[in-house]
């Protein structure tokens, strides 16, 4: 059973997109042994790493739209919608301490089947393992960020199309700031990633 948080965000999308199916991915209908940060990583019980590869192989083979479980739909998204593919993107904070914007796919993506662009994030992840040699796990964030950028991103605040992407600023699918509690809802403001933190231990959480 989902959570109540999963199912008020379900039934959001259910409200503003409702020509579209809602499709539930998990083991009885995805390939867990595809590649081995997959495997790994489903080994490891972290499940929400299991998604972040799981997504682009479905919207890569499928096409659609995917959203976490704790994001809610607030706003229409036709707009968005017809301008073709798109990633949100949120705050984070930098290994040096500045802060910056970082590519969630989490927060929400749009795609037709075959491009380009996540093909090359499937290769990416179909040559690692989950952790690295030194138990460092990378977040998706850091992946689609770092490769975004080596396309031509500048993570400026600004709406950008990369590699037939729109790279939307964070106002649009991510008002709340993880960092700081705050919440910035605009007139742009199509939902909200309410940040359940599945990946987290009890003990990071901390």
């Amino acid at each position: 059973k989902m959570p109540a948080l999963a199912e008020k965000c379900i039934a959001s999308w259910k409200k503003y997109l409702p020509d579209y199916e809602v499709k539930e991915w998990n083991e009885s209908n995805l390939d867990l042994n595809s590649c081995e940060y997959i495997k790994e990583a489903y080994q490891a019980k972290k499940w929400a790493f299991v998604s972040d590869y799981a997504r682009f192989w479905i919207l890569y083979h499928e096409g659609g739209l995917y959203f976490d479980t704790d994001v809610e739909i607030i706003n229409p998204l036709e707009k968005i919608i017809e301008q073709g593919p798109f990633i949100g993107c949120e705050e984070i904070r930098k290994k040096n301490g500045e802060k910056s914007l970082g590519a969630n796919p989490g927060l929400g993506l749009g795609a037709i089947p075959g491009m380009n662009f996540y093909r090359e994030i499937l290769d990416y992840y179909e040559n690692i393992h989950f952790s690295n040699e030194n138990g460092i796990v990378e977040t998706v964030v850091d992946h689609t960020t770092r490769l975004l950028e080596r396309h031509g991103w500048i993570p400026d605040g600004k709406i950008q199309k990369i590699e037939d992407i729109c790279i939307y600023p964070s106002e649009y699918f991510g008002p709340y700031n993880y960092l700081t509690g705050k919440i910035n809802i605009t007139a742009h403001t199509v939902s909200v990633h309410h940040y359940a933190a599945t990946w987290h231990s009890k003990l990071e959480e901390k």
